[in-house]
């Protein structure tokens, strides 16, 4: 019952708000139209459509914000008038006081604005869902000085989240019990998921750490910049980092005037998501226009700016290599390995046949090859693959949601950058060459160099455990304890094969040249 109060306040915005008017418009039924004019007498609809949708996603709260910001990317399923609208929560969230906002950073803290910062602009340069940004500028123990960006969270946000979280897990616990694909869609480990994302989201020193993760793993690649956080001016309500400058991602035309080349533009931003995925298995999974610029520094010139690190995405080196193994395929329109994957991982029942599900898989994807993002709506193929996976009783995978929004948010930038895109041949050559790496002769060697000091340590001790075993008289030696015995002996096994191939396959080699100069000689 604690929901219902929240599950009201939502259909009275939606109708004061005019929003009844862009679902029941396509429903033949006069009543239902007409409930909702009486319900909401007095509604003022002189606002635009796209004005109205936004105003009241703003006033729901952000979550709605989220949403919205997540639409305004799909500019090929949305009118261009709606679009327009909701790429204005990017950054445009109406402000909190610039009073409050000083008053947050000095409880952080403890001290006073002028003892932190020698310079602090009250009035914020960005405004999103969950906090807002201030420039400022600070002095080191040297007395040189900083430009520096002060981002303040929302005061009262936990309060607010937790009503409409309350809800949306109530509404999953309804589908998985009312629907026949509940169990299927896990609606309550998906909601779990973005629950867990969105907390994280309101702890700002996380964002800190994530960004700092990002600029270390980005350092060698000179794609993308990340700024450096100021750890003495961190905290969970506030954090401080280098201060950005650069042209908006969705200023495309202020980009072409700048001279920058779009169609590279948009190239370097696959190859970032994907790195960010496959080599790090660590991304930014919150990539809307609102979150990136593109630098026009002389020294970065056209290098992408990453900012707003609240959320993150997380794969197992299992993900990664399932993932890569799936895309590889499906560049290569290996449908039946795409579709024996799907089996082995258990996505699909194991009694599924894999020739049935190949040619569902390649009754959706083959159309689209070879054809530019501007004849290709992901949102489409998406739609068809899940109309295919129901068919198949594939299971969601609650942890490959974050991947599947953020793989969205890049489609919705790419097509922006360059209609022309073709995703697939910009990624293909980036995967080849990640699964040589990952399944060849230098993954072996890495694995090697990272386990030589646990095996140096653990095989002298083999022989004494496996005595130590056999000597017990109780027989009260656990099964577990015994299947991991036996497991690290496999493993030690396949480590020696490994060191053995190599050392026959280098003697070979040696005994091979060896032949063909006696041949020369002779």
């Amino acid at each position: 019952m604690r929901v219902v109060p929240r599950a009201a306040t939502i259909a009275w915005v939606a109708l004061r708000y005019g929003l009844d008017e862009l679902v029941l418009t396509s429903f033949q039924k006069p009543w239902l139209r007409l409930g909702a004019r009486v319900a909401s007498v007095g509604r003022d609809l002189s606002a635009p459509r796209g004005q109205r949708l936004r105003e009241a996603l703003v006033h729901l709260g952000p979550i709605f914000v989220k949403f919205g910001q997540v639409l305004s990317t799909r500019r090929d399923l949305l009118p261009r008038d709606v679009a327009d609208e909701l790429a204005l929560l990017q950054d445009r969230v109406p402000p909190f006081p610039g009073d409050e906002a000083v008053a947050i950073i000095e409880r952080s803290f403890g001290r006073p604005l002028d003892a932190l910062f020698t310079s602090f602009e009250r009035e914020p340069v960005a405004s999103a869902s969950v906090a807002q940004v201030h420039f400022a500028t600070l002095a080191d123990k040297q007395g040189q000085s900083h430009d520096v960006a002060v981002k303040v969270l929302r005061p009262g946000m936990m309060k607010v989240i937790e009503k409409d979280l309350r809800l949306i897990h109530k509404m999953a616990r309804w589908i998985e019990r009312l629907s026949a694909d509940g169990k299927r869609l896990k609606p309550r480990e998906v909601v779990a998921e973005f629950d867990k994302y969105l907390h994280d989201e309101l702890d700002l020193m996380r964002e800190a750490a994530s960004g700092a993760q990002l600029r270390r793993n980005m350092r060698g690649l000179d794609l993308v910049l990340i700024p450096e956080m100021y750890w003495d001016l961190c905290h969970t309500d506030v954090i401080v980092m280098e201060r950005m400058s650069g042209i908006p991602i969705g200023r495309v035309d202020r980009l072409r005037e700048a001279g920058v080349d779009m169609r590279q533009l948009a190239r370097d931003g696959v190859t970032i998501f994907f790195t960010q995925v496959f080599r790090d298995g660590f991304f930014h999974a919150d990539m809307h226009p609102g979150n990136i610029m593109v630098s026009v520094d002389p020294e970065t010139f056209g290098r992408y700016i990453s900012l707003d690190f609240g959320i993150v995405g997380t794969l197992t080196e299992y993900d990664k290599e399932y993932l890569a193994q799936n895309f590889t395929a499906f560049f290569r329109r290996d449908y039946k390995r795409v579709a024996e994957l799907h089996v082995e991982s258990g996505w699909v029942p194991a009694n599924t046949r894999v020739d049935e599900l190949e040619g569902a898989i390649r009754s959706v994807c083959e159309p689209y090859f070879d054809r530019p993002l501007s004849q290709i709506s992901l949102g489409m193929v998406l739609m068809r693959l899940f109309q295919t996976s129901r068919r198949f009783k594939v299971e969601i995978q609650p942890q490959l949601v974050l991947l599947q929004k953020t793989l969205l948010n890049i489609e919705g930038l790419g097509r922006e950058l360059d209609p022309e895109l073709d995703l697939w041949s910009t990624a293909k050559p980036f995967l080849e060459r990640w699964m040589t790496e990952q399944i060849g002769p230098k993954r072996l060697w890495r694995e090697l160099k990272e386990q030589a000091p646990y095996y140096a340590k653990t095989l002298p001790d083999l022989p004494r455990l496996l005595h130590a075993y056999l000597r017990r008289s109780d027989g009260a030696a656990s099964r577990a304890e015994l299947q991991a015995l036996l497991a690290e002996q496999r493993r030690t096994n396949r480590l020696l094969q490994a060191l053995l191939y190599i050392a026959a396959g280098f003697i070979l080699g040696v005994a091979a040249m060896q032949l063909l100069l006696h041949l020369r000689l002779f």
